[in-house]
């Protein structure tokens, strides 16, 4: 559901209609940290996102009829919510076992899928103009997306840095990747 957000600069309120955004959803795949799981769904529910895949060994909050043990769940769903605070209850996302299938699936809806992450053939995010229909892969924080998985999708985008560290937390990679593609007009 594309819904319309309000942003409040200065004490003036200034209505943003989704409805005009790119649609972008977000494949978060092995990402271990149940804080930066909880954060994604908040920052990506903040920006207009409209659904959330979280797959691998990617954390989620506790499904109707949860096959993983009570006390596991309960206590991802604990942590997830310290940094959601809610998005996870206010965003449509979804575990998804199998990766590569819901990347076949995607391309088939016309979705482009792209992998944010710093590869030889990488386009710079400012340079990208996503497609109307766009999916983001984010990957593991240390490692990155496995190469494999960056043959499957259409292109890799990466954000350019000028500091040493060459490095950003994989929510605010994805927070930067996320406005750039929505505020975009293709």
């Amino acid at each position: 559901m594309i819904k319309p957000f309000v942003l409040t600069v200065s004490h003036r309120k200034i209505r943003y209609n989704t409805h005009s955004m790119n649609q972008l959803v977000i494949i978060a795949h092995d990402i271990r940290s149940t804080h930066n799981v909880g954060s994604l769904l908040r920052t990506a529910e903040c920006l207009g996102v409209e659904h959330v895949y979280l797959t691998g060994y990617s954390p989620y909050p506790s499904l109707p009829n949860d096959s993983r043990l009570p006390h596991i769940h309960k206590k991802l769903s604990k942590d997830i919510h310290k940094t959601a605070l809610g998005a996870e209850h206010l965003i449509d996302w979804s575990h998804e076992d199998d990766i590569f299938e819901l990347i076949q699936r995607l391309k088939n809806d016309s979705y482009s899928v792209v992998a944010l992450e710093q590869t030889a053939q990488s386009i710079p995010l400012p340079e990208y103009l996503p497609s109307k229909k766009l999916c983001i892969i984010l990957g593991r924080e240390v490692e990155g997306i496995d190469h494999t998985l960056i043959s499957a999708c259409d292109a890799a985008i990466e954000i350019p840095q000028a500091g040493q560290k060459e490095s950003l937390n994989v929510v605010q990679a994805a927070a930067i990747a996320i406005y750039h593609c929505t505020a975009c007009k293709t």
